[in-house]
């Protein structure tokens, strides 16, 4: 669609509506589910109101780097032709196996190229694919090393015009130089802004674009990943006439013999019920800010490490199961991890950094358990890495964890929310981020692990770095870890390299969960089910709120997104042949 700047600002007031009010489509939840299932059915012709509790829309979206894995794209199959549905099934069922229904995970396959072509051809959501993403799990017969996993083309959010503050700023230790965001070609280019023009000229454009947008705009409107993709969707929903409420909440679920039929809406202390003829979708980002269901759920993970968005109450599905729905059952875990680093912030606010690519896996970096010995492949993924920290921590306490490297790696490749090139540490020093050592026995005894062995881990590592073999744990044995160590390292393995260069450092490490797994069951058209496996008629799920497809397994970048599109674009169409057949009735 062409794209040019939105003039008016969208009403997010409940006051535009009366009681009993009618639409055809009402979406609790904003974020790349809700938003897909919204989009779906604006560009279908829908009267479709999206619901946000916050004030942002865009939840844990927003803030991610927003891959999704739908193999079979046009895009996805332009960079690798070789892919077949038939591949990813096999490796989805080596991957994930019997936790969950293969005929979900069918759904998906089928479906997921036409969600995708649905939103490019009429929508200013547009995708990018790249030369080189691996499936995580790429030992696996039907992995793949690339066009499987997209991403959100770069969008310009000046396009929102006066809606440009609805959407969640990104996570700030993500951002550089006051809010810039910033993508992997960003980062690539940034780091060697000295070596060559390209990189020089690329750097400063984005640079002096920031600075520019600082002066005139509220925010930086170079917007990459999360933002992206949520900016996008923003622009089209409103393009389509669609209608937001936002500082919303959807205080009860309206039943009757035949269905769900409406929701009755809070905001500001007025309280009004707007009915539907499609059906509810459920896309409020899970459980994972749920009091009791965290207890429950994920026992002994403390809050403060969960990086998703603040809106994840699981709420929405409180209602869903007042209203006959279940949670599902059988998954490696309730959620998905990342190992994340903890920093207070000057505003009083906690920040928590998942560890993803830039640091773990790279070449003069480990992780040690309190004991100050290795139990992990610091090159695995993010999800396995958190589960092996929790069942580590059962025999040996791990958590915290250490992340350790010597100067030269923290220079190389920054350490969590340090910055590459080894400068403006003191800040971290003196709140405790981050510890230092001279020899490693200054650092054993700063992080409080037994000198005597950390010394002989560090020695043990260099020895198996120098021959690029790690005998204890495999690192850099796949071609996913490969891929994510350093292609310019001069070594036999660019996943390792020695610890030789003091000082030393290290910075702790919990198991934060980044979105949750267990969610309501549904079937393939995202319909919620009940205890007796029947439908619950005008009731949907998708996205974290929808129990997912992948069993609690990670297998590949963009698993929770690329789903989310899938079932939300499969909600919009079933919800509207509801509403038709309503209509002709």
């Amino acid at each position: 669609m062409n794209t040019s700047r939105l003039q008016d600002r969208i009403n997010t007031d409940l006051s535009q509506f009366k009681d009993q009010d009618n639409v055809d489509l009402i979406v609790i939840g904003s974020g790349a589910a809700g938003f897909s299932a919204a989009l779906n059915a604006a560009i279908d012709g829908a009267r479709v109101l999206l619901v946000e509790r916050m004030a942002h829309v865009g939840g844990t979206t927003a803030l991610s780097a927003s891959t999704a894995w739908v193999p079979g794209t046009k895009r996805g199959l332009a960079v690798n032709s070789d892919d077949t549905p038939e591949r990813v099934a096999t490796f989805l069922n080596h991957a994930v196996g019997n936790r969950s229904d293969p005929k979900m995970r069918q759904a998906f396959i089928e479906n997921g190229p036409k969600a995708i072509a649905n939103l490019e051809d009429n929508s200013a959501l547009q995708f990018q694919v790249r030369s080189l993403h691996p499936d995580y799990l790429s030992e696996l017969d039907g992995a793949v090393l690339r066009g499987r996993a997209i991403e959100p083309q770069p969008f310009d959010g000046k396009l929102l015009g006066p809606n440009i503050g609805l959407v969640r700023n990104p996570i700030p230790e993500f951002t550089v130089l006051g809010g810039m965001m910033v993508d992997r070609d960003d980062i690539f280019h940034l780091l060697r802004l000295t070596e060559t023009f390209k990189s020089f000229s690329y750097s400063l454009r984005i640079v002096l674009r920031h600075y520019l947008d600082k002066l005139i705009h509220p925010r930086s409107t170079r917007w990459v990943m999360g933002n992206a993709m949520i900016g996008r969707m923003l622009y089209s929903y409103i393009h389509y006439k669609g209608m937001l409420l936002t500082n919303t909440e959807v205080t009860e679920l309206i039943q009757d013999e035949s269905g769900i039929r409406g929701v009755v809406l809070a905001q500001d202390g007025k309280r009004i019920t707007v009915n539907c003829t499609g059906g509810v979708v459920l896309a409020s980002g899970g459980f994972n800010r749920h009091a009791a269901r965290r207890a429950d759920m994920l026992p002994g993970a403390d809050e403060r490490w969960c990086p998703a968005g603040p809106g994840h109450t699981g709420r929405a599905q409180d209602l869903a199961l007042k209203a006959g729905g279940q949670l599902g059952t059988g998954g490696l875990s309730h959620a998905f991890w990342a190992p994340v680093s903890i920093r207070q912030r000057a505003d009083g606010s906690t920040a928590s950094f998942p560890h993803f690519v830039m640091d773990r896996g790279k070449p003069g970096m480990l992780t040690i358990d309190s004991q100050g010995q290795r139990y992990i492949n610091e090159s695995t993924s993010y999800h396995l890495f958190g589960l092996a920290m929790q069942a580590h921590h059962a025999k040996t306490p791990c958590i915290p964890s250490w992340l350790v490297c010597d100067a030269g790696a923290l220079k190389r490749y920054g350490l969590g929310m340090i910055r590459p090139g080894g400068k403006g540490l003191a800040p971290f020093l003196a709140d405790g981020y981050l510890k230092k050592g001279q020899t490693l026995q200054d650092l054993a005894l700063q992080i409080e692990v037994p000198p005597e062995k950390l010394q002989a881990t560090v020695e043990r590592f260099n020895s198996m770095a120098q021959q690029g073999v790690d005998t204890d744990f495999d690192r850099g044995t796949t071609e996913y870890q490969r891929a994510n160590g350093d292609a310019t390292w001069p070594g036999p393995n660019p996943c390792l390299g020695a610890l030789t260069e003091g000082p030393f450092y290290a910075i702790a490490l919990y198991p934060g969960d980044i979105g949750a797994s267990t969610g309501l069951v549904t079937n393939a058209h995202a319909q919620v089910l009940n205890a007796q496996s029947d439908v619950i008629s005008g009731l949907y799920a998708c996205g974290n709120d929808m129990h997912s497809i992948m069993g609690g397994v990670y297998p590949a970048p963009g698993i929770t997104i690329g789903p989310a599109i899938t079932f939300g674009y499969l909600a919009a169409k079933h919800a509207l042949m509801r509403a038709r057949a309503s209509k002709l009735a």
